[in-house]
């Protein structure tokens, strides 16, 4: 009996060491806002690198931006890594997040830097991309359909039902698209624009990346997303052309932030720093995700598009992150553009 005691004991001893290193090691909630195997990457990733277990929840940017705000009185989130950049800057702009500054800000390409800084110290740039479509080139054979080259030609009526794009509210793609248009063709020639299209395309998605994953599907002909989309599901062997817009576009600069409040500060700094460095931006690449990274020793993937042969809008990244101009395109793009699904 005594020596039952004593293993029993010794067990007992073991299993409350064992919950004490865990504890020690700690905990991250992990807002992820890229496609879910590169969030699962990265979760996995990390958990390797230093022993936090991180609990991880995948939505689009928009989406995300909008939890974290309903949670600001008792945040749930530590960090939010990924996505387009605009929502982060609105969620900076209402002290949503938390100022920080790494040690790796060295390491950063100036316009990550600037991400930064236009935050208050609040999201960095963590990568970046240029707005285009993709197209299905079986389909537009079988359709005997002109490729599609310009932003101009996805409102003709040849196109009608063959567009599919995300809906701007929860989809940071889709907002950029808002807001490179209205850059490109001014306000009120943007919202013509939209009208037109409007009548072009088959479904407004909640996720981003998701028109293009339809469009190599052969579900519909065209997805309006980031370039980076289209190459990954051409890199998958769908038969899909990239098209960077003959008229200029927009680009995002994919950011993170440390959420204000957040439960886990340390290990969310931890993650924060590990993120921004070479070896964790060069995990993108594994998950078939093609953006341009903010670390300038990370390799940039051979088949990511070449951003100086895009032409590239200088994007107002510190006017359209505005928590105004957000909420005041986006009550303006419900009012005059009528989506049915």
């Amino acid at each position: 009996m005594k020596l039952a005691r004593i293993a029993l004991s010794a067990l007992v001893s073991a299993a409350a060491l064992a919950a004490a290193d865990a504890s020690a090691q700690g905990r991250l909630n992990l807002y992820c806002s890229v496609q879910e195997d590169w969030c699962q990457l990265m979760q996995t990733e990390f958990e390797k690198a230093t022993g936090v277990r991180v609990a991880m929840t995948r939505k689009s940017s928009g989406e995300t931006y909008a939890q974290i705000k309903a949670e600001k009185d008792n945040p749930r989130g530590d960090i939010w890594w990924g996505g387009t950049g605009d929502p982060h800057l609105q969620a900076a702009e209402e002290n949503l997040t938390a100022a920080y500054e790494s040690p790796r800000m060295g390491e950063m390409q100036d316009w990550a830097v600037q991400q930064w800084k236009t935050g208050r110290q609040r999201t960095v740039g963590i990568y970046a991309g240029a707005l285009g479509f993709g197209f299905n080139t079986e389909l537009l054979a079988k359709k005997s359909l002109p490729e599609p080259k310009c932003w101009a030609d996805l409102v003709k009526p040849e196109y009608k039902g063959e567009v599919q794009v995300a809906n701007p509210h929860s989809s940071g793609t889709s907002y950029t698209m808002v807001a490179s248009l209205v850059q490109i063709l001014g306000e009120n020639g943007a919202f013509d624009y939209l009208r037109k299209l409007n009548v072009n395309v088959n479904q407004y998605t909640k996720s981003g990346a998701a028109p293009i994953v339809a469009a190599g599907r052969g579900e519909t002909l065209v997805g309006i997303v980031f370039m980076h989309d289209a190459i990954t599901q051409a890199v998958r062997n769908f038969p899909i052309k990239t098209v960077a817009p003959c008229e200029g576009t927009g680009y995002e600069i994919g950011s993170m932030s440390i959420i204000a409040g957040a439960r886990n500060m340390e290990s969310a700094r931890r993650f924060y720093d590990w993120a921004l460095t070479a070896d964790a931006q060069a995990l993108g690449a594994k998950a078939q995700s093609y953006q341009v990274p903010s670390n300038r020793n990370a390799p940039t993937p051979p088949q990511a598009p070449r951003l100086s042969d895009v032409k590239l809008i200088n994007y107002d990244f510190q006017k359209f992150g505005s928590s105004d101009e957000r909420k005041r395109l986006l009550t303006r793009f419900d009012a005059e553009i009528k989506i049915s699904n």
